[in-house]
This record gives structure tokens, sequence and C-alpha cells, in this order.
């Protein structure tokens, strides 16, 4: 399943990207952001959560 996962981010990646380029109005930009939606909503119905799809990240590094 964590196909699921790497589907939903690449979904996000392509609506954001699209949302940077040609604005978050534009119709695809819309397209592609209701299809990340159905994206993360299939993998959250699988049992991934948000964390899963957004890991933690280390913002400071560690002396």
């Amino acid at each position: 399943m964590p196909h699921l996962i790497h589907k939903a981010r690449a979904a996000q990646h392509r609506a954001a990207r699209a949302a940077t380029a040609i604005g978050p109005a534009h119709p695809l930009t819309r397209l592609l952001l209701a299809a990340a939606a159905v994206a993360a909503a299939a993998a959250w119905e699988a049992g991934h959560r948000v964390t899963d799809l957004h890991p933690l990240r280390r913002h400071h590094h560690e002396k």
C-alpha cells in the first residue's frame, strides 16, 4: 500500500507546481487539487495517516 502514499504525494506536488505556475484559480490547478484530494482520501481510507504523507522533517541540525 505504500504506492497510495506515493500517488498522493505526487498528486499533491503536481497541484502545487500548477498553482505556482498558473495560479490557484486556474481550472487545471483546480482539477489537480481535486485529484490530489482523491488520492489522499484513498490513502487515508487504506489506513495511512497524514504523517505518512508528510513525514516530520528536522529543520535544525544536531551538533
